[in-house]
């Protein structure tokens, strides 16, 4: 039986900039607000935290550095995925040691691979690690899908404990769901769908919105858990135009200027990403405000 890394909504949090360089002050602020505000776990430098276009320094000292902050308050999944699985092996190796409590895999981008490739690539990481791992698939980023079998297949690993589904696909991840039953856990990738996959079993959300709105993200789940599903349905209802606008661009775009607005941290990316578009910032704001999460 495999470990489950966490149950509820952990906060894909992003990773505040300064001058080009990490601003430690202010995601410091952000991980302790987090685990104040009962979050259920983090994860350090994944896609929200811009892990791609962070240096390798970078990214450990990322990863490092939330782990010291939470200090057992709260599990820390650290991003380690890669395109380049020796990399991604190196990186899970550290973040191992560093006292990270899970990893997260994405699948490889750009060069992709096929599903006999993703089952040796996730393998020989998972192999090397001495925490859970989490598969990550969002094939919209990286063009790159995992199966079902092929989920089927890597459940069995005594590593891999979880699979955070961002396809969109609920017909995809039901068949998960039937195909791997309690061999995976299963998180939902997408904001808008957190309700639809704890219906299918699903232990949680790796969450966007959490961000800004960490209590209320992770009460959507405690209440499905608890039974209360019409709280849970009506919430992840009424934050869906917050949702909307928080992936008018591409995420972590939004989001960024979010947590800006609520004082952690500048409004600021590095390329290829640029910030957000004036129309979009104002639709944002403006549903912020509505929430009571600025003035």
């Amino acid at each position: 039986m495999h470990t489950t890394v966490f149950k509820g909504a952990a906060t894909a949090i992003v990773t505040p900039f300064k001058n080009g360089r990490v601003d430690y002050d202010s995601f410091g602020r952000l991980i302790d607000w987090q685990i104040e505000s009962g979050i259920s776990a983090i994860v350090a430098a994944g896609t929200t935290g811009e892990g791609s276009t962070l240096t390798d320094s970078e990214h450990r000292d990322v990863i490092s550095f939330c782990v010291k902050r939470a200090a057992g308050r709260v599990p820390i999944i650290a991003g380690t995925g890669s395109n380049d699985t020796a990399y991604a092996a190196d990186l899970t190796k550290f973040a191992c040691d560093a006292g990270a409590d899970a990893m997260l895999l994405v699948t490889p981008y750009y060069n992709k691979a096929t599903q006999k490739g993703l089952i040796e690539s996730f393998t020989a990481v998972a192999d090397v690690s001495s925490k859970p791992v989490i598969l990550y698939n969002v094939p919209s980023r990286t063009g790159c899908n995992i199966a079902p079998a092929t989920a089927k297949i890597l459940s069995q690993h005594p590593n891999i404990a979880g699979i955070k589904e961002a396809s969109g696909n609920i017909s995809q991840i039901a068949e998960i769901a039937a195909l791997c039953k309690d061999d995976l856990d299963i998180y939902s990738g997408n904001d808008d769908q957190i309700v639809p996959v704890l219906s299918l079993g699903g232990k949680g959300v790796i969450s966007v919105l959490s961000n800004l709105m960490p209590a209320e993200t992770d009460k959507i789940c405690k209440d499905f858990f608890s039974g209360n599903t019409d709280s849970a349905r009506e919430a992840q209802l009424r934050y869906l135009p917050l949702i909307n606008a928080l992936f008018s661009e591409v995420n972590p775009i939004p989001v960024k200027a979010a947590m800006a607005a609520m004082g952690f941290g500048d409004n600021e990316l590095r390329l290829p990403l640029t910030k957000i578009e004036p129309d979009h910032e104002q639709k944002l704001y403006e549903l912020m405000r509505a929430h009571g999460l600025i003035g």
